[in-house]
């Protein structure tokens, strides 16, 4: 398979809503299977780990002052330094 025609699967998986696309800021864009989730990325290594929200807790989530946009999507990216990349980490 070509490199073109790759991103073509690539495009029309997320299109068909079978994969997502993430695109952290710094980061190569990546795709993955899981919808709707969060992610903690190292700022240092750039290691990108998929996590859940804690049932009950939203942090804001909700624009203030929608004007008609129908939110489709929320997602939180949390950044930080991964264990080993930690001054104070055991090597």
């Amino acid at each position: 398979m070509s490199r073109q025609g790759l991103y073509n699967l690539l495009e029309d998986l997320t299109g068909a809503g079978l994969i997502r696309r993430i695109e952290p800021a710094g980061s190569p864009t990546r795709y993955e299977p899981r919808m709707g989730d969060n992610h903690l990325v190292c700022r240092r290594c750039g290691l990108i780990e998929d996590v859940d929200c804690a049932t009950g807790v939203a942090p804001c989530l909700e624009p203030v002052g929608r004007t008609g946009f129908a939110v489709e999507e929320a997602g939180i990216t949390w950044w930080g330094l991964c264990v080993r990349c930690r001054p104070e980490a055991p090597q």
